[in-house]
C-alpha cells in the first residue's frame, strides 16, 4: 500500500510491525512516532526485574536505535500524534508538523487507570506503566519505608513481590474478594495469596480506597470501612485503559478498544491497529476481545503490517500470558470465561501444579504454576479443542498428550 507507511506508537506491536514490513520486502518509507523519549521497549519487566534493579534500561529496549537506522526507519521520539485526517491521509503532530501517509498503523497501546479518590495527586503516589514511572519509584525508595499497593492484580502482586524481597514493609489493598480475580479462579488466587502472606505481605481484600491522606505527600491510605493504612509511598495498579482517543476523533469505530477485523484492519482500509489498543474477533474465544499481552501485540503487529501491504494474515493463536512473583512463574493459556468446572493437576503444596478450566468437558484455559510442561501441553490441547476426562486431568500420571491424537 503506497510508498509511505506511518506507525503511531512505540511499543511491542510497533517494533514488530517494522520488522515484518522489511522482512516482507517493503522498500518504501517507514516513519514511527512515539510519545516517550525511548525506542520501543518491553513493559513486562518494569514491574519485575527493572523495578528490582536486576535489569538495565538498555536491556529493556526491544532493538537498539541502530536497528531502525539500518532499516531506514525514521524514529520520531517524544512526539505525539494529535489528529488523523483520514480523507487527506495525514496526521497532525504535537510539534506542529503534518505528515502524510499511504498506510497508517495505530499501535497506541494503553495507559494506567488513574484512581478517583481524594488526595490522589499527593506526592509519593505512583503508577507503573513506563520507564519514567519506575525510575520515579526507585528514586524515592529509602530503607525502612512502608509501601501500600492499591490493586491485587498481576501488576500489584508483581510489585509487592519485588519490594518485599527488597525488605520493605508491604500492604496490598484489593477491592474484590480475592486477588487476581479478573484473570484466575479461586484456587489459583488463594494459592498466590497464601504465598504472599508467607513472605510477609499483608493483603486486605474487599477494601475500597476512600482517600489518600497527607499534607503535600501521602502518609496513609484510608479505606471506605474506616481503616487507615500508614505508608511512605503508595503504588496504584488497578488496570489499564486503551488509548483510543486519536482513533475516535478520526471517526474510527471504538468500543473497549479500536475495533479491527481478524487481519487488524479498521473500517478504513488504509488504517490498521494492533496491540493493547485493539478489540478484535477471536475464533478461540468465539467473541470480540481486547487482549493485554506481549503475544497479542507481536502477532497482531505482524497482521497489521501485512494488511498494509495487501496481504491477509488472520491472527487466531491461543492467547497466553505470564506473571513472575517471587520464585513462582504463572503461565496462562486460553481465556478463563464461560467455564463450568475446574480441575487441579498436581499439588499446590509442591509449588508445581496446573489448573484446567473446562466448558462442557473441553479445556478453555489453563493456569500453570512452575510447570512449563503443563503450559506447553495445555496450549496444544486448547488449540485442538478436544474434550478430556476430568479424572485424567487430575492424575499427573496420565500423559495428556495421548488426547491430542
Amino acid at each position: 500500500m503506497g510508498e509511505r507507511l506511518v506507525i503511531v506508537g512505540g511499543g511491542q506491536a510497533a517494533a514488530q510491525a517494522v520488522q515484518t514490513l522489511r522482512q516482507a520486502g517493503f522498500a518504501g518509507q517507514i516513519e514511527m512516532f512515539g510519545e516517550e523519549p525511548y525506542p520501543p521497549y518491553q513493559r513486562p519487566p518494569l514491574s519485575k526485574r527493572y523495578l528490582a534493579g536486576s535489569m538495565t534500561r538498555e536491556r529493556l529496549f526491544l532493538k537498539p536505535e541502530a536497528f531502525y537506522a539500518a532499516r531506514a526507519v525514521q524514529l520520531n521520539l517524544g512526539v505525539r500524534a494529535e489528529e488523523i485526517d483520514a480523507a487527506a491521509r495525514r496526521i497532525r503532530l504535537s510539534d506542529g508538523r503534518a505528515v502524510g501517509y499511504d498506510g497508517l498503523l495505530l499501535a497506541t497501546g494503553s495507559r494506567a487507570r488513574r484512581i478517583a479518590a481524594p488526595g490522589a495527586s499527593l506526592r509519593g503516589i505512583h503508577y507503573v506503566r513506563s520507564i519514567d514511572d519506575v525510575d520515579g519509584i526507585t528514586g524515592e525508595l529509602r530503607a525502612g519505608m512502608r509501601l501500600v499497593i492499591v490493586g491485587g492484580g498481576y501488576i500489584g502482586l508483581e510489585i509487592a513481590a519485588v519490594v518485599r524481597e527488597r525488605g520493605f514493609d508491604v500492604t496490598v489493598l484489593e477491592a474484590e474478594d480475592r486477588v487476581m480475580s479478573r484473570v484466575v479462579c479461586r484456587a489459583t488466587s488463594e494459592f498466590f495469596a497464601r504465598y504472599h502472606a508467607a513472605a510477609g505481605v499483608a493483603i486486605h481484600c474487599n477494601t475500597q480506597v476512600a482517600e489518600f491522606v497527607g499534607a503535600g505527600a501521602v502518609t496513609a491510605v484510608a479505606s471506605a470501612d474506616g481503616r487507615t493504612f500508614e505508608c511512605d509511598l503508595a503504588i496504584v495498579g488497578i488496570g489499564v485503559a486503551p488509548n483510543v482517543e486519536l482513533a475516535e476523533r478520526a471517526g474510527l469505530h471504538c468500543a473497549n478498544g479500536i475495533r479491527v477485523d481478524a487481519c487488524a484492519r479498521t473500517q478504513d482500509r488504509r488504517i490498521t491497529a494492533a496491540g493493547d489498543c485493539t478489540n478484535h474477533p477471536h475464533p478461540f474465544a468465539e467473541r470480540s476481545v481486547r487482549l493485554e499481552s506481549v503475544h497479542n501485540a507481536v502477532e497482531q503487529g505482524k497482521s497489521a503490517a501485512l494488511s498494509l501491504l495487501g496481504q491477509e494474515r488472520p491472527f487466531d493463536d491461543v492467547p497466553w500470558f505470564w506473571s513472575d512473583q517471587y520464585d513462582l512463574k504463572l503461565q496462562i493459556a486460553g481465556l478463563a470465561i464461560d467455564y463450568d468446572d475446574i480441575v487441579v493437576r498436581g499439588s499446590p503444596d509442591s509449588k508445581h501444579f496446573a489448573v484446567y478450566y473446562l466448558a462442557g468437558g473441553r479445556p478453555v484455559a489453563i493456569d500453570a504454576v512452575n510447570s512449563p510442561r503443563d503450559f506447553m501441553q495445555g496450549k496444544k490441547l486448547l488449540a485442538a479443542r478436544r474434550k478430556l476426562p476430568a479424572a485424567a486431568i487430575a492424575d499427573p500420571r496420565v500423559d495428556l498428550a495421548s488426547y491430542l491424537g
